[in-house]
């Protein structure tokens, strides 16, 4: 089972997120028979195969054992992840491309970003999981707080400038290309928003 998986593909996504599938899911990450499935979440045995089957046919979830029981076979599932997340790949030509936000200090931007993210991380970890090997990959998460707008911008510059000498000092023509992003939001509930347009 894997940490998380990127979900690619719009039926896979419509799949994952009808509401009973999604419950499924969930109780999937304990690996469950249909008839057991089906008595921890009150539904027919046959409406959770039902079910089952569309998550299989997905990847979503997989076999994880079978057990004979006379002349029955028992199929054992788990979901494939312990996660999921939905890649803008799934919604194609609709969804938001960075490029087209000419703003990089908007929101919308930094949403088209994190998108740009999980498609471009979701396919080469499946990619690479494919080959055998792990994606190499670096991740830097920390909170700060600004006591004001000065401060923040203060803080901006000096992390562009840091992140620039940075970037000259290792970066080579010839090198394998990585991409390096650096975000900064509001904590979600921490305070209410700024009123602050800066």
């Amino acid at each position: 089972m894997q940490d998380v998986e990127v979900i690619e593909s719009a039926e896979a996504a419509a799949s994952a997120l009808d509401p009973v599938r999604a419950r499924l899911l969930g109780e999937l990450a304990v690996p469950a028979s249909a008839a057991g499935l089906a008595a921890r979440v009150g539904i027919a045995r046959q409406k959770v195969n039902y079910h089952l089957k569309a998550l299989e046919a997905h990847g979503l979830v997989e076999l994880s054992e079978e057990r004979r029981h006379g002349g029955i076979t028992e199929r054992v599932l788990q979901a494939s992840a312990a996660s999921y997340v939905v890649s803008p790949a799934a919604l194609s030509a609709s969804a938001a491309d960075p490029d087209a936000n000419a703003d990089h200090l908007s929101a919308g931007y930094l949403v088209a970003l994190a998108g740009r993210l999980v498609r471009e991380v979701g396919a080469m970890t499946r990619r690479a999981g494919a080959s055998g090997k792990r994606l190499p990959t670096l991740t830097i998460d920390t909170q700060i707080g600004f006591r004001s707008a000065a401060d923040r911008a203060a803080f901006a510059d000096d992390l562009t400038a840091a992140v620039l000498d940075l970037v000259a000092r290792y970066h080579q023509d010839d090198g394998r290309p990585h991409r390096l992003v650096v975000a900064a939001h509001p904590l979600p509930d921490a305070h209410p928003l700024p009123e602050e347009s800066s």
